[in-house]
């Protein structure tokens, strides 16, 4: 099947009578008639006018509720180990975080962090936090001693609640240079965190079972700031991206909309929770919709994963393209030896998805996953593949009602083209500019820490600017390009990373693929393909002009890459994406940069 083909087919929606409809029917009655204050009036708020919480929305009111004893979240330990999580228990274990912040002296809009795996104490700190009014910022548990301080120290964290493995090798020998944590709260085992207690050292489960188990969530604005993201740039240290209590409107409403999530779900989010997709789909959201959240401790195997759809009956399942591939590789077979009728949804995040992975998943799972973009700045889902609409493979999707979204053209220094009245010029149909958004969505992020310059810098001519080009086609379906500082300028020629590495995914040999820039006198750049092959096959000069030859006949000769060259794996952050600037700095045998947020062995 060549490119061409995988990215002009359309998959019809797959709907079935013996599931339920779909929560958008029609798309464009559901963004005519949208409006975010009807979406706010689908939450509760806070009683006696107090406010608007994302702790209440997401656990009080279910508990107090008909929801009380319903399964909020079921844990599947490393070992087999299942433990379920009831709502009321929910609320009343997070009250009692809310109530250990209050008896440490912790002042509301203080910041606590997380340095945990998929542990249910995560998501008690996590909730607790928001019921206290202090801020949650997660932290990737495989962060080394320096990212992780960073981090600490930009943010002003006063609360960490991490393991006593992490605290001994990582933050302990530090602590004296974070002035501003006061408190760490270790889980685990007595034994192995008793030798570690002291001054500002605590024993967590010790504190939660001498705190009263409920809590008067304190007023709350929508305003209020509740979330810290940290993401890296190419560049520089990380930015903490603020988030406010607000961002649960756009929460419920992108996890009714993008993630069609019905009452009675079994929801899947496989994100670590280190990332935003992890806090916001793999916590809130469900949550919010009073659903079961699956929270697996374990890590990718493909065996592992098809038992957890199967057994757990996992009606929407939110994974990410790296893993698809990697399920791929495991063989359609394995995955069709399950028996998944519950699977209604599925849905992709972390990187653009590659039209031969939705087709197989189309064969694997006899529905198509559906891709949807968004950033950590935007704080929810932005664009998508609804169940309801047609899926068009290599295609991001159409803007969730309530978000307006644009392609803008821009000039010859890359800046977006501003027109005599300051407005920005929009790009022409099916021209390559910078995708857009208009500002006003709730989870929209409302500052970079410290950094109000560089935050006013991301608007322009009435415009957030997401600094990723894409095209819109004729229908209105959007289409990823690249990283404004991805793209590859070659002879005149705009080239998307996206475009050159889905071609080269069709060949048998490829397992993964990457496209990067090299430096050319006369072109400007070249373009470079690294590629990991599958395990049957094996890496050769034959090979890579075969390569070259495959993409040449689809792409032209402009846009295929000059050479290619192969690699055991290729750099990753945890949320799957593959990190372009590290691969050009081996290929130049220069700096790598910061690589704290790359998978381990990357």
């Amino acid at each position: 099947m060549t490119k061409t083909t995988a990215s002009a087919r359309r998959l019809p929606p797959q709907l079935r009578p013996d599931q339920p409809p779909p929560n958008v029917v029609d798309y464009d009655q559901s963004c005519t008639g949208f409006s975010w204050d009807q979406a706010r009036g689908a939450l509760e708020g806070l009683p006696d006018g107090r406010g608007l919480n994302i702790g209440h929305e997401a656990v009080d009111r279910h508990a107090a509720g008909a929801l009380g004893s319903q399964t909020a979240i079921r844990h599947l330990a490393r070992d087999g180990e299942v433990r379920d999580v009831t709502y009321r228990e929910l609320a009343a274990a997070t009250s009692q975080f809310a109530q250990v912040l209050e008896r440490l002296g912790v002042a509301q809009g203080s910041g606590v962090a997380t340095y945990l795996g998929r542990v249910p104490e995560l998501y008690t700190a996590a909730l607790g936090t928001l019921k206290h009014g202090s801020v949650f910022c997660p932290l990737f548990s495989a962060f080394g001693p320096e990212p992780v301080a960073q981090r600490l120290g930009l943010g002003a964290i006063s609360v960490l609640v991490t393991t006593p493995s992490l605290y001994r090798r990582r933050i302990s020998p530090q602590r004296a240079d974070l002035r501003d944590l006061d408190h760490v709260l270790l889980v685990g085992e007595p034994d192995a965190l008793a030798p570690l207690l002291g001054p500002g050292v605590w024993d967590l489960r010790a504190l939660l079972a001498e705190a009263p188990s409920t809590w008067e969530i304190p007023p709350t604005r929508p305003e209020d700031p509740a979330l810290l993201h940290f993401t890296s740039g190419t560049t520089g240290a990380p930015k903490g991206a603020i988030h406010v209590h607000e961002a649960v409107v756009a929460h419920h409403h992108t996890g009714r909309v993008a993630l069609d999530l019905h009452p009675g779900d079994v929801f899947w989010c496989t994100a670590d929770p280190g990332w935003v997709t992890g806090t916001s789909y793999g916590i809130i959201a469900p949550l919010v919709h009073g659903v079961t959240l699956i929270c697996d401790e374990g890590e990718l195997d493909a065996e592992r994963w098809y038992g957890i759809l199967e057994r757990e009956r996992v009606a929407v399942w939110y994974t990410a393209p790296t893993a698809l591939r990697m399920l791929q590789r495991a063989g359609t077979s394995l995955a069709q030896a399950h028996d998944l009728p519950h699977l209604r949804f599925a849905a992709s995040v972390g990187e653009p998805l590659d039209p031969e992975s939705v087709l197989w998943s189309q064969e694997a799972f006899g529905q198509p996953v559906h891709d949807n973009w968004w950033q950590t700045e935007t704080g929810g889902i932005m664009i998508a593949n609804l169940r309801a609409l047609e899926v068009r493979p290599g295609s991001m999707g159409r803007p969730l009602p309530g978000i307006t979204a644009a392609i803008l053209a821009r000039g010859a220094s890359g800046a977006v083209e501003l027109d005599q009245h300051g407005d920005a010029v929009p790009a022409g149909p099916g021209t390559v500019g910078e995708l857009a958004l208009r500002p006003g969505w709730p989870s929209m992020f409302r500052g970079y820490l410290g950094e109000e310059e560089r935050y006013r810098r991301c608007f322009q001519g009435g415009w957030y600017l997401t600094g990723d080009l894409a095209r819109q086609d004729a229908d209105g379906w959007f289409w990823f390009v690249g990283r404004g500082d991805d793209v590859i300028k070659s002879a005149g020629h705009l080239i998307g990373p996206f475009e050159v590495e889905s071609t080269l995914l069709e060949h048998p040999s490829v397992a993964e693929a990457a496209v990067i820039g090299i430096p050319d006198a006369v072109a400007g750049q070249l373009v470079r393909a690294l590629v990991v092959v599958g395990p049957e096959h094996e890496a050769s000069p034959e090979l890579a002009r075969e390569l070259v030859g495959f993409a040449r006949a689809r792409l032209g000769a402009a846009v295929a890459p000059r050479s290619v060259g192969f690699v055991d794996a290729l750099p990753k952050n945890r949320s799957g994406k593959v990190v372009r600037r590290v691969l050009l700095a081996r290929e130049l045998g220069l700096p790598e940069g910061d690589t704290s947020t790359l998978e381990e062995g990357a």
